[in-house]
């Protein structure tokens, strides 16, 4: 389904994790752009590529951290990141994990969204949620003012889990995702308005095989020229290794704590992990729920890709 009305916000996302409305005083330049993943979907990834085509060069001037905040996540006072983004002269790239129902939407704003096979997400999420120190999750349940559900810590047995992902929301409007948010409900948020010309639908599998084309099509989105005397070091500096080999740069939280490891952060880069660590039983049962929720155009991109436009 597509819709010609403008997004909206429909719900408030609150948890120990995030809050929507940490967006509502967000002052729109007229060149932002904002990342979009569910999450475990190329976040970061994306964070490098507009890095690379914001300044020109294989490495940002300052660590991500410092240039493209989460700005849903209660990580901080939404005061000080609000100021701190004010505060940048660089084109700025900031990147959500909000579902589109949640957002506060900006005619302005460049949208990239990047979309995954939920299997593959979850296995990167699986990773990503074992990496999270104790330290960092008891600071944002016990944190004064916590709203809504907390977040729990990573349970030692993936299949349990994993069930317990594709049965259970975090929110009332929700039936799976725990402990994050629904991977699928994000995603059709988003899909409904794939047709407004400032949201670019890119996909994970996409950049895997075509890194080079997939950042040629970003960057003509973006109207940043490609040059080519330097294009061949930018392409390289995103790639998978040179990003795990710069982890203290261009992870996220990487300044914070957030990780037990923060290399780890890039843990493989690869997809179809989920092979010979979920079940047949599991396989189907998501594969069922994806073209239930999302229909089978839908569900059909999110395994596999393939460029929209």
């Amino acid at each position: 389904m597509t819709t010609t009305e403008q997004p909206s916000i429909q719900n408030h996302y609150v948890s120990a994790l995030v809050d929507s409305e940490r967006w509502n005083e967000f002052k729109v330049r007229d060149d932002d752009i904002v990342i979009v993943t569910s999450y475990k979907a190329g976040t970061t990834w994306m964070q490098g590529i507009c890095a690379a085509l914001v300044f020109q060069q294989p490495q940002p001037p300052v660590p991500q951290d410092a240039l493209s905040p989460w700005l849903d996540a209660n990580f901080g006072p939404v005061t000080e990141v609000l100021a701190h983004l004010e505060s940048l002269q660089n084109r700025r790239y900031i990147k959500t994990h909000l579902p589109l129902d949640g957002l506060k939407y900006f005619d302005e704003i460049k949208y990239i969204f990047i979309g995954r096979d939920g299997k593959d997400v979850w296995m990167s999420m699986w990773n990503h949620w074992h990496n999270m120190t104790d330290e960092i999750i008891d600071n944002l349940n016990n944190a004064p003012g916590r709203q809504g559900p907390p977040f729990a810590k990573a349970p030692d047995e993936i299949g349990p889990a994993f069930d317990e992902w594709l049965i259970r929301g975090s929110f009332p409007w929700e039936n799976n995702g725990y402990p994050f948010w629904s991977h699928l409900h994000h995603a059709i948020t988003w899909w409904n308005y794939r047709h407004l010309p400032n949201i670019l639908f890119v996909h994970f599998e996409d950049l895997l095989q075509d890194t080079d084309g997939e950042m040629r099509r970003i960057s003509a989105y973006l109207d940043i020229p490609v040059n080519e005397d330097i294009w061949p070091t930018l392409v390289e500096a995103v790639s998978f290794d040179s990003m795990k080999s710069n982890a203290e740069v261009m992870a996220p939280g990487a300044t914070h704590g957030i990780w037990k490891d923060t290399s780890n952060f890039f843990h493989k880069g690869i997809n179809k992990r989920w092979q010979g660590v979920l079940s047949d039983e599991q396989v189907a049962a998501y594969d069922a729920l994806a073209v239930g929720e999302l229909g089978p155009e839908l569900a059909r991109w999110l395994e596999f890709g393939g460029r929209l436009d």
